[in-house]
């Protein structure tokens, strides 16, 4: 008896990720790999130190089903340092299982079939099905390159009795853009006098470039009561396999959303945690951290002006898009399997961060941009611009 043939998959047009495709096809063909999104190289010695001495302490049982008290004050104190934003860490503070995991237990949380949830697109790939998967439906904004804004007043014209959520992301993958503090204020005007709940996704919050300022949720008070603010250990610290990140939101949303993380995963790694918490006790490694990126953009803008690639400007994140139509006429999708097969350097095609809507995904095929992370060693980048060069 075939069992498969007698249910229905909740996911039926998801597959496996581009980002795993495209890092098998790199390991494949031997090609320098700057499609998945993480750095190749270590967390900081002192970290990894941390999480040793404490692994050897014994803290390798649960922590509390928040997270460890230690860690949580230090990051009430550091959104209070950096944004001025006053976050009780007992009730308004929780770690969690990396960023994803975060944002899957506010959207499981809140979102009911039926309700519109209203993603900005090219978006990174997590949020599509996390909402659909809880039974809501998902209502794109699309951005428009190369300057990848939002127009605030189209953006108005989406907002339905049903929409339940927003889920913004800055800085923004896959484009580099950033919101401005105008930005959230247009919002803050479209959202008034609503029951909208909004997601803000700040991961790369510490990669920011040309002096920019990252311009979190948390420095508008009258945002915050409605909303989810997420971070990332993995993505500040170059520890992405770790898997640890929080979220910070309102007592009253918190809640509800430690239901879900309770009984979904109770609790993350215990000795990192105390080891993060003695880390974050000084500032001076995340502050440096724009400019430790900021020689790598520069160093791979240098490297694409002496290719036939157009840069798209980025101000956050360590992506970088390019157009690529002074190159060749192919989908995106078929250019980046050809450049991972071909000249041996590995990207992620721009259409894929789009919904699953056949006709949208062709639209956007026509722009012709697919993205490289940068986040890499000054070595594989050298290397890379030799490959880059010749295409």
């Amino acid at each position: 008896m075939n069992i498969a043939s007698n249910f229905t998959s909740k996911l039926p047009d998801v597959g496996t990720t581009i980002f795993t495709t495209m890092s098998k096809m790199a390991q494949e063909y031997n090609a320098i790999n700057l499609s998945q999104g993480f750095p190749d190289f270590n967390p900081p010695s002192l970290l990894m130190e941390l999480a040793a001495k404490y692994m050897q302490k014994g803290h390798n049982q649960y922590a509390p089903m928040a997270g460890v008290m230690k860690l949580r004050e230090r990051l009430a104190e550091k959104n209070e340092f950096l944004y001025g934003a006053k976050i009780n860490p007992e009730t308004e503070i929780t770690i969690t299982a990396g960023a994803s995991q975060a944002i899957a237990a506010a959207v499981t949380a809140f979102v009911h079939i039926g309700d519109e949830v209203i993603i900005v697109e090219p978006a990174f790939d997590v949020y599509q099905p996390l909402i659909e998967v809880n039974g809501g439906k998902v209502v794109p904004y699309r951005m428009e390159a190369p300057h990848f804004k939002i127009d605030w007043q189209a953006f108005e014209q989406l907002i339905t009795p049903k929409t339940r959520m927003i889920v913004l992301n800055t800085p923004h993958n896959p484009t580099g853009a950033i919101l401005e503090a105008q930005d959230w204020q247009a919002l803050s005007k479209i959202v008034n006098n609503t029951n909208i709940l909004i997601i803000s996704d700040e991961v790369y919050e510490h990669i920011m470039f040309d002096g920019k300022e990252h311009q979190s949720l948390l420095r508008f008070p009258e945002l915050w009561h409605r909303s989810f603010v997420v971070f990332s250990f993995g993505k500040t610290f170059h520890c992405t396999g770790w898997k640890m990140g929080y979220v910070a939101a309102p007592e009253y949303l918190m809640k509800e959303l430690r239901k879900n993380h309770q009984f979904s995963i109770f609790c993350v790694n215990h000795f990192i945690q105390e080891a993060i918490a003695e880390f974050l006790a000084d500032r001076s490694y995340y502050e440096q951290l724009p400019h430790f990126f900021q020689v790598k953009k520069d160093l791979f803008g240098q490297i694409l002006t002496n290719t036939r690639f157009t840069p798209i400007p980025t101000y956050g994140s360590y992506f970088q898009l390019a157009d690529y139509s002074n190159i060749s006429d192919e989908s995106d999708i078929d250019f980046a399997i050809r450049m991972t097969k071909e000249h041996k350097v590995a990207v992620i095609p721009v259409s894929v961060f789009y919904s699953n809507d056949e006709n949208e995904k062709r639209n956007h095929m026509n722009t012709k941009l697919i993205r490289f992370c940068f986040g890499k060693t000054e070595q594989i980048l050298q290397q890379a611009s030799e490959k880059l060069c010749k295409i």
